[in-house]
């Protein structure tokens, strides 16, 4: 069995390549549905989030993608180079893929260490890929203890104790670098998802008072701006909105730029009050990056975040050390659950192959010997098992120790001929 990860993230991949690489939920539906038809004997979860694009598969050895073919599919699927895409990609396999996903999980991989969206988003795309039909009992078993790593995580660790979000970070790192306080700033959000959620949160924390939310789903924007007392108005009045702002924070789930910079000088001559300060947190991203070159803008993607996360991550290193350990932990108990997963048909195809001829032989020799005791049967037989064993011995060790890293198609391929197994 292989279970891998091949994906892009913030680590080493640019914003303007990982917004050309995004999946939302109609996209990912689509991938995951070509993804299955080509590799049909491989289970599939995609996780697509403003960060990082990764795809966690897990197959039989025979019947399994390489990274370079998963790479291949997201080229062709997105139109893209694919080499520039193996150049950007990463992979993990085995206990490494296994360690990769529970520290995405749990927090400990995101720009902002501790930020509790991506849980949710690890959630949202296991379910989505189960109710695609993508996922099997090897990712059913690796998400499922990915989501109990994250709640160990956030109850047994100070991590996730005043709790830092991607908006608070924008807000405090950015935006205070322009304004010494909100309660005297038109404050506008752009989108009304989680992520704009937790930035209305953080902004009405900070003293913030007329806040404005607008989306394309009127109900929603109107629902984030009743949980918050700010107000809602039409996205037909975008435009408008962005004139009469201070601050915008926009976080939609859009695949193109929603604001041009062409159309950006619309609001610029209709403009009375500057600065502008534009946290652009989506990606792909909302706002055209030379929106930030006019005088008076200041425009900050998710990417300009890095080096404020580093500083978050520095005043959180010392609770790392245990939220690894709980990961290690983890991470071994799951693989000892894949290779008993993974093992366990193989084993029990090969004990079944020797069953039958030890069978045969004894029913043989007590044609023969007529006169033996039950004693002796019993000895006899127990002397059978015996030999069995330790004739299957050495290549059931093999296989439980090639096992660990995804049993070869060769070593799968031999035994098969070697013990005329059935598939």
């Amino acid at each position: 069995m292989t279970l891998q990860v091949v994906g892009w993230s913030h680590h080493k991949t640019p914003i303007v390549l990982r917004e050309r690489l995004a999946f939302n939920a109609e996209r990912a539906c689509e991938a995951l549905d070509r993804f299955v038809e080509a590799f049909p004997q491989v289970e599939v979860v995609l996780l697509s989030t403003c960060n990082r694009i990764e795809f966690y598969t897990a197959s039989e050895a025979r019947g399994g993608a390489s990274a370079p073919e998963i790479v291949e599919f997201v080229a062709q699927f997105h139109g893209l180079d694919k080499k520039l895409l193996l150049a950007e990609h990463y992979q993990r396999r085995g206990l490494m893929a296994v360690r990769h996903l529970f520290a995405v999980t749990a927090s400990l991989d995101s720009m902002v260490v501790g930020e509790s969206q991506i849980l949710s988003q690890v959630k949202q795309a296991y379910q989505l890929a189960t109710g695609q039909q993508s996922t099997g009992p090897f990712t059913h078993a690796a998400f499922q203890a990915a989501l109990r790593v994250a709640r160990r995580v956030a109850g047994e660790t100070a991590l996730h104790q005043h709790r830092v979000s991607v908006p608070s970070v924008a807000v405090a790192d950015f935006a205070k670098q322009v304004f010494e306080r909100f309660d005297d700033k038109n404050i506008l959000i752009v989108g009304a998802g989680e992520m704009a959620d937790e930035t209305f949160h953080y902004l009405r924390d900070e003293g913030a008072r007329d806040v404005t939310v607008v989306n394309r789903s009127d109900r929603r924007a109107a629902e984030l701006a009743r949980r918050w007392q700010g107000r809602a108005v039409p996205w037909e009045r975008l435009l408008g909105a962005l004139a009469e702002a201070d601050l915008v924070v926009s976080t939609t789930g859009a695949e193109e730029p929603i604001l041009a910079a062409a159309r950006f000088s619309e609001v610029a001559g209709a403009r009375t009050r500057w600065p502008l300060v534009v946290l652009d947190l989506a990606v792909p991203r909302d706002f055209d990056p030379a929106i930030g070159l006019e005088r008076g803008v200041y425009l900050y993607s998710i990417d300009d975040l890095e080096s404020a996360c580093q500083r978050n991550l520095l005043n959180r290193n010392k609770e790392m050390p245990e939220a690894i350990g709980i990961i290690a932990e983890e991470a071994e108990l799951l693989m000892g659950q894949i290779h008993h997963m993974a093992t366990g048909p193989l084993i029990r195809r090969l004990r079944e192959g020797w069953e039958k001829p030890k069978e045969e032989e004894l029913r043989r020799l007590w044609n023969k010997l007529p006169d033996l005791n039950d004693d002796a049967r019993d000895e006899i037989r127990h002397a059978f098992d015996r030999l069995v064993n330790k004739l299957l011995h050495p290549p059931l060790e093999s296989i439980r120790d090639e096992s660990r890293h995804g049993i070869p198609s060769a070593l799968l391929d031999a035994l098969t001929r070697l013990f005329q197994l059935k598939d």
